[in-house]
């Protein structure tokens, strides 16, 4: 995963998916530049060029409910008790946790409110996070109330290729999220 320079393949498949883009979909190169300055990120490839170049949110996509939002938009059931969001601090996780199976209250605020966009939600506060800064920058996590997990072959649960595009293309050829049957040995 390259999050640096968006592949041919990767552009490919997000145009094959969501249309060439235009002046009325795409945000454009300027406004993404002004977007990453106000927030001190430089957004991960090929996220970036989707978002310039593509469209800045569609209706269509792999969450449930919104499709992809525009950027630095947020689900209409975001708690705003959460308070603000912070793209520059450093998403907090490493590896998936399940918060709902710790014995003590965890301080899970970060997760929710550092180092990341989000993507969509598949509702009931189950949304799709693409992480902007952090160890997981390029990424795209499932984050909801009882855990946060990150998408990817080598982080189980699927056979999809982590970041946006490996996202994407499950999505694009219908799999189910968790592909892959783990039988706990």
């Amino acid at each position: 995963m390259n999050t640096e320079h968006a592949s041919p393949a990767d552009l490919k498949l997000l145009r094959e998916e969501f249309g060439d883009g235009g002046p009325e979909d795409a945000l454009g190169w300027e406004a993404v530049h002004a977007f990453e300055g106000r927030h001190g990120v430089v957004l991960p490839e090929p996220y970036r060029t989707f978002v310039a170049e593509i469209t800045d949110g569609t209706s269509l996509g792999p969450t449930d409910y919104d499709g992809i939002l525009p950027i630095g938009d947020l689900p209409a059931d975001w708690p705003d008790a959460l308070g603000e969001r912070d793209l520059s601090i450093p998403f907090p996780l490493a590896e998936r946790w399940i918060w709902e199976e710790d014995e003590e209250e965890p301080d899970t605020d970060a997760v929710f409110l550092n180092g990341s966009i989000v993507l969509g939600t598949d509702g009931c506060g189950m949304n799709w996070h693409l992480i902007v800064t952090g160890e997981h920058r390029g990424h795209v996590w499932f984050i909801c109330g009882e855990g946060a997990s990150p998408f990817g072959a080598e982080f189980g649960g699927t056979t999809g290729q982590s970041g946006f595009a490996g996202w994407v293309r499950h999505w694009a050829e219908g799999k189910p999220w968790c592909d892959v049957i783990e039988d706990g040995s």
